[in-house]
C-alpha cells in the first residue's frame, strides 16, 4: 500500500491511495489539473483512479469534484446529505456517475475494502476513513471535530494513519481570528490541536508512521507541530508532514 498527500490544508485538500491495484483519491479540494499533474511526476495517471471519495461538504474538500469526474471519468462516492449541502453551496456543474455511502458504513473495491466512521467535525454528514488490503491498514483522519471515543478504538489497528494536528492552543488565541472562529476551531466540531493529535497517536501501538494533516497556515507551524508530538508519542514512530502546497512523497506501507 502506497498513499501520497497532493495537497492538504484549509486551500484544498487531495489525497491518493494505491494498494492492489486499486487507486482512490479521497477529496477534490485541488484542481483537477493540478492533481493530475502532480500524481504523473509519480507516473500516476489519474484517469486511472477507480474512485473520488469524499469527506465532508466543506470547500476546501469538495468543490472540484464535478471537474474530476467530467474532465476525467472518475466515478463519485459522498453521502446523499453531503452531495445536496454540496450542490447547494458550490458550483459542481453535472455529475453522471454518482454513488452513495451512509456514513458508518463500508465501500469494497476488489479486495481493498475503505470503512467509513461518521465524523463530528461540522459538515453536514462528515466522515473519516480507514482503507484496509492484505492485512494492512491506513487510516485518514482529518476534521475530526473532536476525539471521540470510536477513534481510540480503531487506532490500535492501523498501521498507518494521516491525521489532523490543525492549531497550536498559545498561536490560535494570540492569533488574528475572530472570537467566533477561535471558539469554532477549539469546539466539539472544529478541529484537532497538536497535542491532541499526539495523545490519540499514543493508542497507535503498531503504527509504523503518522502524517501530520491539516496544519492552519496562522495557527501552527511545522516545527511547533513536530515538536509537541515528538514530546508525547513514541520516539520510533516516523512522523511526517502533509503541506498546503505540494505532495509528501509517497509513503509506503
Amino acid at each position: 500500500m502506497i498513499a501520497i498527500s497532493l495537497q492538504s490544508g484549509s486551500n484544498g485538500n487531495c489525497l491518493y491511495v494505491e494498494t492492489n491495484g486499486v487507486k482512490l483519491l479521497f477529496d477534490a479540494g485541488i484542481s483537477s489539473i493540478e492533481a493530475a499533474h502532480r500524481l504523473a511526476a509519480y507516473d500516476r495517471d489519474i484517469r486511472d483512479v477507480n474512485a473520488l471519495i469524499i469527506s465532508h461538504d466543506h470547500a476546501d474538500h469538495v468543490r472540484h469534484a464535478g471537474v474530476y469526474q467530467r474532465r476525467y471519468g472518475l466515478p463519485l462516492y459522498i453521502t446523499p446529505k453531503t452531495l445536496h449541502r454540496a450542490l447547494a453551496r458550490h458550483r459542481l456543474g453535472k455529475l453522471n456517475d454518482v454513488n452513495y455511502f451512509l456514513a458508518g458504513g463500508k465501500l469494497q473495491f476488489g479486495t481493498v475494502s475503505v470503512q467509513t466512521i461518521p465524523s463530528p467535525h461540522d459538515g453536514v454528514d462528515g466522515a473519516v476513513f480507514i482503507v484496509s488490503s492484505d492485512k494492512k491498514c491506513l487510516g485518514i483522519f482529518t476534521d475530526l471535530g473532536h476525539v471521540f471515543n470510536e477513534l481510540f478504538s480503531v487506532i490500535p489497528s492501523l498501521d498507518a494513519v494521516f491525521i489532523e494536528s490543525n492549531y497550536d492552543p498559545e498561536m490560535l488565541v494570540q492569533g488574528p481570528y475572530p472570537a467566533f472562529l477561535k471558539q469554532r476551531i477549539q469546539g466539539p466540531e472544529g478541529h484537532l490541536s497538536n497535542r491532541e493529535s499526539a495523545e490519540l497517536l499514543q493508542a497507535g501501538t503498531r503504527l509504523q508512521w503518522a502524517c501530520l494533516a491539516h496544519l492552519s497556515e496562522n495557527n501552527n507551524s511545522l516545527p511547533i507541530a513536530l515538536q509537541t508530538h515528538r514530546e508525547i508519542v513514541d520516539e520510533n514512530l516516523a512522523l511526517f508532514t502533509a503541506s498546503r502546497y505540494m505532495p509528501t512523497g509517497i509513503l509506503n506501507i
